[in-house]
């Protein structure tokens, strides 16, 4: 036997003797990062007699913006977007499950390996949006949010404000989207409640 390979009795054979690896964690952040995963959004709105509104909030940095944040584990992207909701702005409503639009958010950081060469590295997000039908709200459990109801065209230019235009329009077009949708919700909820009644004269 060589030198330096440690060795046990097995059943009259001779193997190596293994040793165990240190186990290393991850937080939930770094897993995040390493599967690149997707973030999602919550729609919120609610029909009033002047037309539709959507609630937004403010970001750490300002700006306004539809409540969202990374998926989550264990959870649906539309059970993820609620949570986002109810922890950003209080909302309990109806969230639909499958997503209605989706938009890319390109995030620059700083990265020392690389700012010599590149200055910065930029990477795309995809999220995920949800209709959110709002019934109630309650104070939003992260501060500084500041949720606030605006008319669809208030809320594309609240959206577009000190935003690249590319990402603002993009943006902007979540919200056009979201009202086509709704619309549409609305004329076939009308449709069934005209048809039950035809059929109970």
């Amino acid at each position: 036997m060589s030198a330096g390979v440690a060795s046990k009795e097995v059943s009259g054979l001779t193997r190596p003797q293994t040793h165990l690896l240190p186990v290393k964690f991850f937080r939930l952040s770094q897993l995040r990062r390493l599967r690149g995963c997707d973030q999602v959004a919550a729609v919120c709105y609610r029909l009033r007699s002047i037309g539709i509104e959507f609630l937004l909030v403010r970001t750490n940095s300002g700006h306004w913006t539809f409540p969202k944040g990374n998926a989550e584990p264990g959870l649906t992207y539309a059970q993820a977007a609620a949570l986002e909701a109810f922890e950003e702005a209080g909302v309990h409503g109806r969230i639909e499950e499958a997503s209605f639009a989706q938009y890319v958010r390109r995030k620059g950081r700083r990265n020392s390996a690389t700012r010599s060469a590149e200055g910065s590295v930029e990477r795309e997000l995809t999220i995920q949006a949800h209709l959110c039908e709002v019934s109630r709200l309650d104070p939003p459990q992260e501060r500084g949010r500041n949720p606030t109801w605006f008319c669809a065209e208030k809320a594309k230019r609240r959206l577009c404000e000190d935003r690249v235009p590319e990402f603002g329009a993009e943006l902007a077009r979540v919200v056009d989207r979201a009202v086509s949708r709704i619309r549409r919700l609305r004329n076939t909820t009308i449709r069934q409640r005209m048809s039950r009644n035809k059929m109970h004269c």
